[in-house]
């Protein structure tokens, strides 16, 4: 029978279905297991080490001692943002940028390998950097228009480039490696004059050795940090490994995997169409099965089997095209993932099976039961005998197969239950209009005189329920497309136009008190007027009215993160620009005040007379909430979390910093103010976010790669709702060219109801994804929103075409039928 069914064509669209749907979730889940099995073979090399003590400044000799007289070996390591010169030379220009600087000892790196550019080739090095000498990110060479052996000024000495890093074991993913390396010699990091006070700089004391004595060494370390209660150093250890990398890691597997899921979900439907047409085809030969003397238990376990083959080869499929689909999810990342990953491994392939097979189940398996009733008068009678009511559970049990697999792959309950309820609920906001759509083209139907038109309407009113079927599903691909690509653009755009035009594109950090007159009178030689000098200190919150605070005093992660690190602190008299109170009153100068952000403040539970205590570089800073501020985050002006009286700052030490709009071709005045004060580190927002954009269309561009699963399950659930009435629309073919119609008449018809489904899921497409941009920005990105009429012609056009492939496909054989063999047949 499986053979027979073969040959018929009955199974081979259950199998695309299944095909799909597997190969959507294999795609990201051989993905992500070479991700992880990298992040496993190179646990020792993400952190250079066996375990990492990070600070926020330097470590006392304590935490070496105890490292010596475990007999550990120790490396060090600074890593922190500046700004480095370079040409000015002969042919080559002058340019001045940001940097990220890491300063190494000589034992650097105690486990994994620094590779260098020896040609187009990786090699290890011998060593580190040689005093006198650095090395930098092969980029920062073709950005600059530099080679090796060229020069390199940071702070107040120059450098020769000695090689170009090819891989950085510990490299790891923070904010600030966007900025290109630079690596030298501890040595040499005193006499550049970069190491003032108020530089950011973060301290790594890294520790290899055998594995009793790194777990001692990590208990002792605990113990004293929980009893010191010390703050801004914290361990991280190969269980740990790189912890941010990690939850990178695992948020973008649980999106890519439910964006994978909801094209599987689409599937699904298809999947349940075509068991559908495969029980109507079937209720004769089984009937007659029956009156043969097959019982229902035999004939249940021949279907079981059939369906079970079906299954697995599906799988099979499903995982063969997922495994070729991830790589090209690599390429489309590029550069954010390294192309020296591990091969992949079975666990996803196992995992697309029993996925494969579990879908089929809870979707296939109604009809299935179903044919199990068939009686044996079916023979002469040729009645389909209603569902019983087992049957009818069994279509509940496919709907918990769906949440089910949607909170495997969310892997948390809230994500998940939110999942299963958006797709649902879209399922029937989209059904509801599609409904509506069609009682609306029953007026046109009635005014227009056209047979073809006629006939058109008439077969979406004839069939509604598919009808909508058809529109639901299409929509909710296009909709997913659409939202990815052209709203996308307008969110960018829109983003963008939030901006002000005259909004500062440089930030200046690490000015120190003694630098002031010079660096004002620097920018006002540049005609640079608007940039107002904030001083700045770092504090960390140690207590909020009478309670102590730390990490675990939180749940929330940002929460954690906020009062494991330190704020900037300023201090003004007069609002800033930007800023807006909207709770308490602003500062005066009758006692110790402060005024909190107001995302900050709900974040760490902070009102309006509350008391915050502030560790200030050993010192004890007290001061009372009095106002809550709203922030133009967008103004890109400076802003802080914490402002404070301007007296509580007098007696302490601190920096300054600034931004402002560097005009067009001042742009000199960047290498000249690096010259004359070589500690300050500049910022230029707009290369930062150029940047930051390219990684983000990367990723963008892999989900869009996703959604294609999305789409083409959409496009498969229109033809599987489509060929379920293949044979009806055979017979009402047959009779109404019996009755005079034309072959061009009805095909001119099928074309126009392929036509009017896919533009109007098109439209019900564009309108939820133009809905979901214009949520986005009201209430998440907080800028103007402009619907655009793109979005709606991009979708009807697209739907269109998605729909006339797919009827197409689905029903090019039906006018080929003679109109006398359909009328016997009948």
């Amino acid at each position: 029978m499986t053979r027979r069914d073969w040959r018929a064509g009955e199974l081979r669209f259950l199998l695309v279905a299944l095909t799909v749907a597997v190969a959507a979730l294999c795609s990201v889940g051989f993905f992500v297991d070479r991700m992880k099995s990298g992040m496993a073979r190179d646990a020792n090399a993400l952190l250079a080490a066996d375990l990492v003590l990070r600070a926020d400044g330097p470590l006392d000799a304590s935490w070496r001692e105890k490292a010596e007289a475990l007999r550990l070996a120790t490396a060090d390591t600074a890593v922190f943002p500046s700004m480095a010169s370079s040409g000015g030379a002969g042919s080559v220009p002058a340019t001045t940028g940001l940097v990220s600087m890491k300063a190494v000892s000589p034992s650097y790196p105690l486990r994994g390998q620094m590779k260098l550019f020896r040609g187009d080739d990786a090699v290890p090095s011998k060593g580190t950097p040689a005093p006198g000498t650095v090395w930098v990110d092969a980029n920062l060479l073709a950005a600059r228009s530099l080679t090796v052996g060229d020069a390199i000024k940071l702070g107040e000495r120059s450098f020769r480039i000695a090689a170009a890093i090819a891989i950085e074991p510990d490299r790891g993913a923070a904010f600030m490696n966007f900025a290109p390396r630079v690596m030298l010699a501890a040595s040499d990091l005193p006499s550049t004059g970069l190491v003032q006070f108020g530089s950011r700089i973060t301290y790594r004391l890294l520790l290899s050795g055998p594995p009793e004595a790194i777990t001692s060494y990590q208990h002792w370390a605990e113990e004293r940090i929980a009893a010191q209660k010390l703050r801004g150093i914290q361990l991280e250890s190969l269980e740990s490994g790189r912890p941010e990398m990690r939850a990178t890691l695992e948020r973008g597997e649980r999106f890519l995997s439910l964006v994978g899921l909801l094209s599987a979900m689409l599937a699904a439907v298809a999947i349940a169409i075509a068991a559908r047409r495969y029980l109507l085809r079937h209720l004769d030969a089984c009937a007659m099965m029956r009156c043969l003397g097959l019982t229902q238990s035999e004939l249940t376990r021949m279907v079981l089997i059939e369906f079970l083959l079906v299954g697995v080869a599906g799988s099979l499929a499903g995982v063969l095209v997922g495994f070729g689909a991830h790589y090209l999810l690599l390429v489309w990342l590029g550069q954010l993932v390294s192309a020296d990953l591990p091969a992949p491994g079975f666990a996803p392939a196992l995992q697309g099976l029993a996925f494969g097979l579990l879908l089929l189940t809870g979707f296939a398996l109604p009809p299935v039961l179903q044919l199990r009733g068939v009686p044996h008068n079916r023979v002469i009678r040729r009645e389909t005998p209603p569902p019983r009511p087992a049957t009818l559970a069994t279509y509940g049990l496919g709907l918990a197969v769906f949440v089910l697999l949607l909170l495997w792959q969310a892997r948390d309950l809230r994500l998940g239950l939110l999942t299963a309820g958006g797709f649902l609920g879209a399922l029937v906001l989209f059904a509801l209009v599609a409904w509506l759509g069609l009682r609306a083209l029953r007026l046109l139907r009635e005014a227009s005189s056209h047979t073809a038109w006629r006939f058109a309407l008439a077969a979406l009113q004839r069939r509604p329920g598919a009808t909508i079927l058809q529109v639901v599903a299409l929509s909710l691909g296009l909709m997913a497309l659409l939202l990815l690509t052209v709203v996308r653009g307008q969110l960018i755009d829109a983003w963008r136009a939030a901006t002000p035009p005259d909004a500062p594109n440089q930030f200046v950090l690490n000015i120190q008190t003694d630098q002031k007159p010079a660096f004002a009178a620097l920018l006002a030689r540049a005609g640079v007027t608007d940039a107002p000098l904030y001083p700045m200190v770092r504090g960390r919150l140690t207590r909020i009215n009478d309670a102590d605070i730390t990490g675990e005093s939180f749940i929330e992660d940002r929460a954690k993160r906020l009062v494991e690190r330190e704020f900037n602190l300023s201090a003004v008299a007069a609002l800033p620009p930007s800023n807006e109170v909207v709770a308490g009153k602003w500062l005066d100068d009758s006692k110790p005040q402060a005024s909190v952000e107001i995302g900050l403040a709900k974040t760490l539970n902070i009102r309006v007379g509350d008391r915050l205590r502030f560790d200030v570089a050993g010192e004890t800073v007290d001061a009372e909430v009095t106002s809550l501020r709203k922030l133009e985050w967008g103004s890109f002006r400076v802003n802080f979390f914490v402002l404070l009286n301007p007296a509580l700052l007098t007696d302490l030490p601190q920096t300054w910093i600034t931004a402002f709009r560097l005009p067009p071709g001042k742009e000199a005045l960047i290498g000249e103010m690096v010259r004359d004060f070589p500690n300050l580190t500049v910022v230029d927002v707009g290369a930062v976010l150029r940047q930051i954009q390219g990684v983000v269309d990367q990723v963008v561009r892999a989900v869009e790669f996703l959604f294609l699963f999305t789409l083409a399950s959409g496009v498969l659930v229109l033809y599987a709702a489509l060929a379920g009435t293949h044979d009806e629309r055979i017979r009402e073919a047959g009779l109404l060219r019996a009755l005079g119609a034309t072959r061009r008449q009805l095909s001119r018809a099928q074309w126009l109801e392929f036509a009017l489904v896919g533009s109007l899921s098109g439209f019900l497409a564009a309108t939820g994804a133009a809905a979901t941009g214009w949520a986005l920005a009201q209430y998440v990105f907080d800028f103007p929103w402009h619907f655009s009429p793109l979005v709606w012609l991009a979708g009807m056009a697209v739907g269109a075409a998605c729909a006339l492939i797919g009827g197409w496909a689905g029903l090019r054989n039906v006018l080929r039928q003679p109109p006398l063999q359909t009328l016997r047949n009948a």
